[in-house]
């Protein structure tokens, strides 16, 4: 359809016509918009108002809080009518009456959707303009605005492919019926629009379409070559019916050439995209009469239908994407972003970087997922049966009808979620988790034999708490892997009946705990190695949301672990603040924590011990209790899940809390071990207070409190919480919807005021008096266990050098990009000219400035990069001894790598004597 009958005007003169479909009750009822009811404010304002079609009590609510943002306009650069809109947006999405869709309104206002989002997220100056409905609302539209670019661009270039030169007005016509069947497709079939990987199916599934009806002559050879083949199915009516009713449209089939050659061109699994055509594509094609006719399908009949999806659900005219609308402006690429990352296994030095888009990107983690098991069926391997039967009780049977009886409820949640007509696509996602679960439980049990020397593996193979963990694990990186699972943002603020996939959905549907959960985590990233860097990341999010509030429901055993430990008198309650300065051991298997829940606080065998023989369900030497002495009293156990919780628990709050003061307006770096030490001793000693709450509400809290009485400085709860929204992984629910009592929630202010102040006020005090307590250990803060021992690491005192272990023989220069070299301590630089690169790099490659301690003037450029190594540097950066800058360089690398190699080892004698 051409742009003229689609513009701004034509859809607004159309729009009075469409409101009765609307989902929403209140835009049915509601009055005519009357102007001289608003005389006393803005001319403009209601002249925008009654362009929207709102009601009189809409333009009166944004009014108002336009007027009581008016003191804080100084921070917008805004003009107004844009700031009247992001009202007029935050009211509609509150009150849930929105008479207007946002193409409307961005149009109205002359803004694009990234623009106009972090607008009306800059208005909530006052901590509670913006609601966490509204918020999510916010979130909805990015994230399908962002999948919707993407997919855009991807049809835009995959065009160019498929269709040959041709007079540009039919070509035009073309590619306009293609992407808008595509976009009702993808409205009518996918409840979560914003599911990428199965709208990229769809996406293809149209084209396929639209390749085999197309004229040959205007196809590019390849795909004329594949369609040449397509038979067009024929309708066939008998002689009885001739004369009776409707005939019924032939059942439409995916041409398997066609589909073949799309999915080779764009990385794509062809079973899957079958899968999408003969489900939800079939179906939709169907409900539109378009196999009857073998031609390409309508403009104006499926234009009109896509009109009428859009004004219902108020959302964005995706069909502005063609004609490069303003409101749909596309971000402009960083291409220094773009070239930081080099593609993997460069053969080149020149070879250069290919950017990754979010569909090449989802496409090569399928990729990875399903290459890895595709050699794995859905049941037991040999191996891993021979596991089972070793077991003084054979786990076989509760595995297998575990799983039967958990798949098709899966794949049925999966469709509730996504769309109706995704029942198989459910399937598939559950048998590549269970394939998944397999190996990794596999890999695990034999990490296991070889660490204990044992096979039987009864105890632990019979837990079912440990077997639907790590089943959950694997399907959240299945989820994850396809882009169905991310993490919430906010409560509140989905639709009705609304349904998502993110974690920690996985937990509500096998009803595991949170704790339960990050027990397996750690063992299932190990037990993985090939497990991409985001999906790592993503299981290590999934960690920390567990540790800052999912593990402290009501409902979840640490409570009961906790009570037990103080009550019981333990050793050691959660965890010492001696042990804060010691490393933290990434050594504990999901056997320790599953299968021995408690370890002994005397002293016990060394782990070289060999297990005792005959030892069933193979509990590791670390959680067997040392014999007493004689006459000796038992002393009380510690739990070895609690002990490891408890210790990350604290290295990540005070992770968050340093995070925190460094957004902090000023800075009292004094306060902060002060601060931690209340907040520490919260967690320790009022571990009740986190109890249905979050992580960062205590941190906020003993943050206000010590500002309060230590610091001369007053700091309002205001600056905390505006520090707290520029962290990352954040909500604005963590802040405004805080609980008080059972059943009663308020803001991060009242918390602080009715509960953490009455609970903790005579520690509090203390830190005012001139006795005040001791300051607990600051954590030491180690390496992620879930890094790559492959990842760089940058030589302290140096910005440009970097100590990287080698991972094969391979020449250093074919294994870096052009842009960087690779200096391997022992092997040959290869050509001469290589030193003089290496002098340029180091001398003067990346220069280091200093600003000038005295007088803070323009900054100072060091002749040579600087090297802290025993003190040997000179101020200005040369060497006294005279060495050559070459050879003091690389002493020092190799001297970096030497203590490298030296704390690696103690590191590794201290994990071996460390027993949990």
């Amino acid at each position: 359809m051409p742009p003229k009958r689609r513009s701004a005007g034509t859809i607004q003169n159309k729009e009075p016509k469409k409101r009765p479909e609307s989902s929403s009750p209140d835009i049915k009822t509601t009055p005519e918009f009357s102007v001289t009811k608003h005389r006393d404010k803005d001319a403009d304002f209601v002249a925008l108002c009654k362009n929207l079609q709102v009601s009189d009590l809409v333009c009166d609510r944004t009014w108002k809080m336009y007027t009581s943002l008016q003191e804080s306009l100084y921070e917008f650069a805004e003009e107004q009518t844009r700031l009247w809109g992001a009202c007029l947006f935050t009211v509609v999405t509150d009150m849930d009456v929105a008479s207007f869709t946002i193409t409307q309104i961005l149009k109205a206002i002359s803004m694009n959707v990234k623009q106009f989002v972090a607008l009306v997220r800059k208005l909530d100056v006052n901590l509670d303009t913006i609601s966490t409905k509204v918020n999510s609302a916010l979130t909805r539209l990015e994230n399908k605005y962002d999948v919707t670019l993407a997919l855009y661009q991807r049809f835009e270039k995959t065009c160019k492919t498929i269709f040959a030169a041709a007079p540009e007005a039919k070509t035009t016509e073309i590619l306009r019926t293609c992407w808008t069947i595509f976009l009702l497709a993808k409205g009518k079939a996918l409840q979560m629009e914003d599911d990428l990987v199965i709208s990229f199916q769809l996406l293809l599934c149209t084209l396929e379409l639209f390749i085999k009806r197309c004229p040959s002559a205007l196809l590019q050879p390849l795909y004329q070559s594949a369609a040449s083949k397509v038979q067009i199915p024929v309708t066939r009516t008998s002689r009885r019916n001739q004369n009776n009713g409707k005939v019924r449209p032939a059942e439409p089939e995916a041409n398997a050439l066609l589909l073949e050659t799309l999915c080779m061109e764009n990385e794509c699994n062809l079973d899957e995209v079958k899968n999408v055509y003969q489900t939800s594509f079939c179906a939709f094609l169907v409900s539109l009469d378009l196999p009857i006719s073998p031609g390409l399908p309508q403009a104006s009949g499926v234009n009109q239908q896509y009109e009428e999806h859009y004004l219902k659900s108020r959302d964005i005219d995706a069909r502005l994407f063609l004609d490069g609308d303003e409101t749909l402006l596309v971000p402009k690429l960083d291409p220094v972003q773009m070239e930081r990352t080099p593609k993997k296994n460069m053969l080149e030095e020149d070879a250069m970087p290919i950017p990754q888009t979010p569909i090449r990107a989802a496409m090569t983690s399928i990729q990875q997922l399903r290459g890895d098991l595709t050699s794995r069926g859905d049941r037991p391997s040999t191996n891993l049966a021979t596991y089972f039967k070793n077991c003084t009780v054979d786990p076989t049977r509760d595995v297998l009808k575990r799983l039967e009886t958990l798949g098709p409820k899966f794949s049925q949640k999966f469709a509730e979620a996504v769309g109706p007509r995704c029942i198989t696509l459910g399937k598939q996602r559950f048998t590549l988790g269970v394939k998944l679960y397999y190996k990794v439980m596999e890999a695990m049990l034999k990490s296991e034999e070889k660490r204990l020397s044992v096979q039987n593996f009864s105890k632990l193979l019979n837990d079912s708490t440990f077997h639907t963990s790590l089943l959950a694990c694997a399907l959240e990186v299945v989820m994850a892997t396809y882009g169905e699972s991310s993490f919430k943002t906010g409560r509140g603020g989905g639709q009705p009946g609304e349904v998502d996939l993110c974690f920690p959905w996985i937990l509500d549907f096998l009803n595991i705990t949170g704790f339960d959960f990050y027990k397996v985590i750690e063992s299932f990233i190990k037990a993985d190695p090939t497990l991409s860097k985001d999906i790592v990341k993503h299981l290590e999010t999934c960690e920390n949301l567990i540790m800052e509030h999912i593990a402290w429901k009501t409902d979840s055993p640490l409570f009961e672990l906790l009570k037990q430990e103080h009550e019981g008198g333990a050793a050691e309650q959660a965890e010492t603040t001696a042990s804060f300065n010691q490393p933290l051991q990434h050594n504990h298997t999901a056997a320790d924590l599953y299968l021995s829940p408690v370890r002994p606080c005397l002293p016990i065998l060394p782990p070289d011990s060999p297990a005792p023989p005959g030892s069933q369900g193979a509990t590791p030497p670390s959680s067997r209790p040392a014999p007493q002495a004689a006459g000796q009293n038992p002393r009380h156990l510690k739990s070895n899940s609690l002990s490891l919780f408890y210790k990350k628990l604290y290295r990540l709050a005070y992770t968050r809390l340093k995070m925190l003061c460094s957004y902090l307006p000023s800075s009292h770096p004094e306060l902060e071990p002060i601060i931690w030490t209340l907040f520490q001793h919260t967690l320790q000693h009022k571990y009740e207070l986190m109890r249905d709450r979050h992580l960062d509400q205590l941190m906020m809290s003993a943050m206000y409190a010590i500002y309060k009485v230590k610091s001369s400085v007053e700091l309002r709860f205001k600056a905390i919480v505006s520090s707290y929204k520029n962290m990352p992984n954040t909500s604005q629910e963590t802040f405004k919807h805080v609980l008080i009592t059972e059943g009663h929630y308020d803001s991060i202010i009242v918390f602080y005021n009715e509960v953490f102040m009455q609970r903790l006020k005579t520690n509090i005090l203390q830190y005012a008096s001139t006795r005040p307590p001791t300051l607990s250990p600051i954590p030491q803060i180690p390496r992620s266990p879930y890094k790559f021992p492959s990842s760089p690491l940058r030589l302290p005192g140096s910005s440009n050098v970097y100590v990287s272990p080698m991972k094969s023989s391979r020449s250093p220069g074919i294994m870096t990009p052009r842009s960087r070299m690779l200096v391997s301590i022992g092997e040959s630089f290869g050509t001469p000219n290589r030193f003089q690169k290496i002098n340029q790099m180091v001398s003067s490659g990346e220069r280091s400035f200093k600003r000038g301690s005295d007088h803070g003037g323009t900054p100072k450029l060091l002749k040579r990069l600087r090297f802290d190594v025993d003190g040997q540097d000179e101020p200005d950066g040369s060497k006294s001894d005279g060495d050559s800058t070459l050879i003091q360089r690389l002493n020092d690398l190799t001297s970096a790598r030497s203590r490298m190699q030296e704390q690696k080892m103690k590191a590794d004698a201290e994990s071996q004597k460390e027993q949990l």
